[in-house]
């Protein structure tokens, strides 16, 4: 069974942000500079923990893994957006 997480970061050294970052485009969908959407089974977001667990200094990064429940389309449709609309961002233009 899949549920659905929000994954938001903050990370203090530039390094282990772009480790976060590429760890996670493998997981979930970019939806701003340190927020992820992922639907995952149980063992993917054991073993996305875990790798994340392997990269942040505990003391200086922060991870905040949501649970949004199991049903994809309200998890989506709970999100409200203020401003521009939620659309993808080009990581070629990201600057680290």
């Amino acid at each position: 069974m899949r549920r659905c997480y929000l994954v938001c970061y903050d990370i203090s050294d530039a390094k282990r942000l772009r480790k976060v970052f590429k760890t996670m485009k493998g997981y979930g969908e970019h939806w701003q500079y340190s927020i992820f959407f992922c639907v995952l089974k149980d063992i993917e977001r054991v073993r996305l923990q875990g790798k994340l667990e392997s990269i942040v200094n505990a003391r200086e990064d922060q991870i905040m893994i949501v649970d949004l429940g199991s049903n994809e389309e309200k998890a989506r449709e709970s999100t409200e957006v203020i401003g521009k609309r939620l659309e993808q961002i080009d990581e070629r233009l990201l600057v680290f």
